[in-house]
Formats: C-alpha cells, structure tokens, sequence
C-alpha cells in the first residue's frame, strides 16, 4: 500500500469536447493510454492516488462524466481529486460523491481525507503575488485559497493528524520561488510533503519550486513533467 501522485490529465472524451493535446507536444501524444497502462503496471487497487486538479475540459458537470467514468473504469486504486484551474465542471461535492459513491474516487474541497496514516489536505491555489501579472482581482482568490487551504489543513488537526501531505493545482510560490501564504500555512502546519501542477513544459517546468524549501519537501506532478507516470511520493515521507 502506497501513495503516488499526478496531476494535469486534461482528459476530453466527451464527444462534444474538442480538445487535442498532442498540439503541445510529444509527451502529449497518447497521453491517455500511456497514462493507463503505466498507472496499471505500478498501481493496485490497495493504493492511494493524489490529483491535484485539471482532470477534465468539460463544462459542465455531463461533460465530464465520460472521463471521470473512464478513470473509475481503467485506472485502480483510491483517487483523491483536488480542483485545477480548468474544473468548472465541478460544481457539487455532494453530487459527485453521491454519483461516485464507491470510495475510490473522492472529491476533496475544504476538507482532507487519510491515506496510510496521514491527512492528505489541499486546495486549488492560485498565482502569488510577485507575478506580474498579479491584479486585485488575482489578490482576492488567492487570499480566499489560502483560507480554504488552513480549513482543510485544520480540519486534519482538529481529527488528530500530526503527519500531513499537502496538494495544490497551482505551484505554492511565484515564478521568483518567493515565500507565499501557501508555503507559511504548509509550514506552519508540520507538512512532510506538498504536490502540485499547473506547470507545463521544459520551459516552464523550472519556475516551481522543487526540494526542501523550510523542511518542506515539494514535488511537481504535472503529467508531462512525470511524462504520464504517477510518482511515488510514500519514500519521501518522514
């Protein structure tokens, strides 16, 4: 029993969603089956999955119901699903809960859920500030993520979790790997480790922030980066 994580499917098998993404390069081509086939070599179904956002292009919540049915069908294991940037399908926990009510696809918002002892906790996230784009519109989300991060973190506290992972769709830091409200909060808290995503491509992958920073171990998990194998996160736990 293990915990990986991968984040960025960026899945489009509704037939009304038009979405290629080997437009953006080799290690998009085929992403979908690569990614079942090395999920089904190395996990089994007594292991835990972490998703940090970006799963579907649907819409609406209909529209992505084909590739969340397609991941309960061929990938095993617990999925834990945190919000990417691109979720605007996901409207109701409840609902998804109640139509993926099987425990091995959950949908995490201002929560946490345990796996093998410790509390996986998390939110979407949003840019920091120190970006140059970041506007008052940009400082209101991110403060509002940074609440919903300490709710989640909280909650695992209040349970009686010491041991803490932590999962982000956006990278905790601006692009300069600057100290955010998200990198005090994982801080703060004790976290042993923190997965993200959101970033793509050789160029971009460089921007995150990767290793210790603070006694925080962190971890881009985007699929292209992991290029569609989910990582195993279990041996870089204290």
């Amino acid at each position: 029993m293990a915990i990986y994580a991968i984040s960025d499917f960026h899945f489009s098998f509704d037939p009304h969603i038009d979405k290629p993404m080997d437009i953006y390069g080799a290690r998009w081509v085929n992403h979908a089956e690569r990614l079942k086939q090395n999920w089904n070599e190395i996990i089994t179904e007594k292991d835990t999955v972490i998703v940090p956002g970006d799963i579907s292009w649907g819409l609406r919540p209909h529209e992505a119901f084909a590739d969340l049915d397609w991941i309960k069908e061929n990938l095993p294991g617990r999925k834990l699903f945190f919000k990417g940037n691109h979720e605007l399908w996901w409207q109701s926990v409840s609902k998804l809960a109640k139509r993926y009510n099987e425990g091995d696809m959950i949908f995490l918002q201002n929560t946490f859920a345990e796996a093998e002892g410790y509390a996986v906790c998390g939110t979407r996230g949003w840019i920091c500030p120190g970006f140059e784009e970041f506007g008052q519109d940009d400082e209101k989300i991110y403060k509002r993520e940074i609440l919903r991060l300490e709710m989640s973190l909280e909650a695992a506290r209040k349970s009686g979790y010491e041991k803490i992972i932590g999962a982000l769709h956006f990278p905790p830091t601006n692009d300069k790997k600057a100290a955010s409200g998200f990198t005090e909060l994982f801080e703060k808290y004790g976290v042993d480790v923190v997965v993200y995503g959101h970033l793509h491509g050789k160029d971009v992958w460089p921007k995150g922030l990767q290793g210790i920073y603070k006694d925080v171990n962190y971890k881009l998990v985007s699929l292209d980066y992991l290029d569609a194998k989910p990582i195993c996160i279990s041996d870089m736990l204290r």
